[in-house]
């Protein structure tokens, strides 16, 4: 090389395509698992739900609420799909550092906590909001998909178990109105009614907030003084969040770490 044209091979921060994009918090960043179907396939997990996977996609959420060094405040999981929601993010916002961190961490954990030998991926974007109303605006969106998803799974593989092949029950879904898939499976002897709530309702991971009695020497009244510590806490049980009681317990949750 003639250092004298140096300059002209070097490639500085300049040239990084995405280093000067930046997103403000708050922020939810989603991310989704890349070819999860074929993962679950080789590993042998039920069709179309599994707890076993549940719980370790659940993990894996809360092993990022506790070992990431970010600091999410709820965590929305269904399916292959976890959405994380900060108020503060690191990196001064940087989109190609949340992506890439987030996303590369959540397989990691996933692969421990289901002690998989093959490598996984997920993918991950960023979707600004703007205050609470937003966020929970948001999580009922992706909750209503849990439940398309939900009906279209059991019909799916409700079509192949009676026969179909993927090709066929794919082509009669198409077009199907979730009632109609609802009745289909009703008259399958399925009835998703029956289905546990994390199936259809998909499951969050919290900080949630509680008082412990401590010893302070500098306090009064013999150095004993109530803190407030949190813990994390997975719910498998929740209400829609387009109702009432929903709502609720996402602003509860929003407004726990204020």
């Amino acid at each position: 090389m003639n250092f004298r044209n140096q300059k002209r091979y070097i490639v500085d921060k300049e040239r990084e395509i995405y280093a000067g994009i930046r997103a403000n918090a708050p922020l939810i960043v989603r991310a989704d698992g890349r070819n999860f179907k074929r993962v679950l396939l080789e590993h042998k997990f039920r069709k179309p739900y599994d707890e076993r996977f549940a719980k370790g996609i659940a993990s894996a959420a809360e092993l990022f609420f506790v070992k990431s060094g970010f600091d999410p405040l709820l965590a929305y999981i269904f399916s292959d799909e976890i959405s994380l929601y900060f108020r503060f993010v690191p990196f001064r916002g940087r989109i190609e550092k949340l992506d890439s961190i987030i996303a590369s961490f959540l397989a990691s954990a996933l692969t421990i906590a289901l002690d998989f030998k093959d490598p996984i991926a997920f993918d991950a974007r960023v979707i600004p909001v703007c205050g609470d109303e937003e966020v929970v605006a948001y999580f009922a969106q992706r909750q209503a998909e849990a439940w398309r998803n939900h009906i279209n799974a059991y019909g799916y593989y409700g079509l192949i178990e009676s026969g179909l092949s993927a090709k066929e029950a794919e082509k009669r879904l198409r077009g199907m109105k979730a009632e109609d898939v609802h009745e289909m499976l009703f008259r399958m002897g399925i009835n998703l009614n029956d289905k546990p709530s994390w199936e259809r309702r998909g499951i969050m991971v919290v900080r949630h907030g509680y008082e412990k009695e401590g010893y302070d020497p500098r306090a009064e009244r013999g150095g004993t003084v109530t803190v407030t510590r949190y813990r994390i806490a997975q719910l498998w049980d929740l209400p829609l969040f387009n109702t009432e009681e929903g709502e609720n317990l996402l602003m509860r949750y929003l407004r726990e770490c204020e």
